[in-house]
């Protein structure tokens, strides 16, 4: 018996319809582990979905991706939405993947910590960066919503704490997806037109979902970028959002911005007041010692009769000059006893002394002292010097006496 042969495009496509017509594939719910996860230049996403003995060819479409709050990782554990088909050129079946949710972690609390690595890696957080906030600003432009609690708790504060600062209001959405880039826009436009000497952006509370707006990463981009200082004010206090870590001061609420961006002028009025009192206690006193020093300059005697001073520095001068002569003289005195008992030494050690006792000096012809009877020759010249005059001798007799 002959069958009739079918070509396998029409057994793809009969094998698609059978795929098509089970309603259990039609709206299918997986649970697997992400692998060979790949994102394509088209925007459409293909990867597998795993457990430990099988896995599963799935794809994502653009329309579908770009709706991921996430970015997928290799490994990681999730559950995926969508409908089981056939594709007929390859004649697989896949999954054709419309949502896919973390397990564990919902998709938004994954999203904010993989943007919040991202931005601290890149340094969007870093102290360093942050710009100081005007003391005293005299225009503040406010990015949020024009029909929320927050504007008004933001205008009756700044009203009330410092009303010589100008609010300019920059209305836009601060909820859904196009809540960013109006946010975006609005901080770009108040730096391009130096609208404000400080800027705050934020809104009421809310879930994480009603303030996402502030964990996208172009609010994120747009206030690290922005030259007038930012304040993120978002939520209530538990709240924490991408902005708040990029922003040059974090408030914990809208109301919280208010407080931060401007003093309060009562406040600056009792400080005022305090420096006026300190101030005119300051010159007072400045005043009493001034006049306490001049009352005791016009007693001195100097000031009543200039040439008391001349007199007592004369005074001073002849002191000194005879103190001065006082010393002269006793160092004279020194020097001249000095001087007579060196020359009395002097004198006792002088031939000419011991030649007035009786005593004379031999000396050669050459004038060189006899100190020795052995330098002497019977014959020998020789010269006596006495205490007056002297005489030239001749030697006829040596002789040496028993002592040498």
């Amino acid at each position: 018996m002959q069958r009739q042969a079918i070509s396998v495009t029409e057994l793809n496509n009969r094998i698609k319809g059978l795929f098509e017509l089970d309603p259990l594939l039609a709206d299918v719910c997986v649970r697997g582990e992400l692998s060979n996860y790949k994102m394509y230049p088209s925007g459409h996403h293909y990867f597998s979905l795993k457990d430990s003995e099988s896995s599963l060819r799935c794809v994502m479409f653009k329309s579908s991706a770009s709706k991921l709050r996430f970015q997928p990782e290799n490994g990681m554990g999730v559950t995926a939405y969508g409908r089981v088909s056939v594709y007929p050129r390859d004649g697989a079946y896949q999954l054709y993947c419309t949502a896919l949710v973390p397990e564990g972690t919902g998709d938004l609390q994954i999203a904010f910590e993989q943007l919040k690595e991202k931005l601290s890696e890149e340094g969007l957080f870093d102290p360093a960066h942050k710009k100081p906030l005007p003391p005293f600003p005299e225009k503040i432009a406010i990015v949020t919503s024009s029909a929320g609690a927050a504007i008004h708790d933001m205008i009756r504060i700044l009203g009330r704490r410092w009303p010589m600062a100008k609010v300019v209001l920059l209305p836009v959405r601060v909820q859904g997806a196009e809540a960013p880039p109006e946010i975006a826009g609005a901080i770009r436009y108040a730096n391009e037109f130096q609208l404000a000497d400080v800027l705050i952006t934020g809104r009421g509370g809310g879930s994480m979902e009603d303030l996402w707006a502030f964990n996208d990463e172009r609010v994120a981009r747009a206030i690290y970028a922005s030259e007038i200082p930012v304040i993120s004010a978002v939520g209530h206090e538990p709240d924490v959002t991408i902005a708040d870590y990029v922003a040059d001061r974090r408030a914990s609420t809208p109301s919280n911005a208010a407080e931060i961006v401007v003093p309060d002028q009562f406040e600056m009025r009792e400080s005022l007041t305090s420096y006026e009192i300190r101030s005119r206690q300051a010159v007072q006193k400045g005043l009493t010692r001034a006049a306490q020093q001049l009352e005791m300059m016009r007693s001195k005697r100097v000031l009543a009769d200039p040439m008391v001073y001349i007199d007592n520095r004369r005074m001073e001068l002849d002191h000194a000059r005879d103190r001065l002569g006082a010393a002269a003289d006793r160092r004279l005195s020194e020097k001249k006893q000095r001087f007579v008992k060196l020359g009395a030494a002097l004198d006792a050690m002088s031939p000419l002394r011991v030649l007035s006792r009786g005593y004379s000096i031999a000396a050669s012809d050459e004038g060189k002292p006899i100190r020795h009877v052995q330098e002497l020759h019977p014959g020998d010249k020789i010269k006596l010097t006495f205490a007056r005059g002297c005489a030239d001798c001749t030697v006829d007799h040596v002789e040496e006496n028993e002592n040498g």
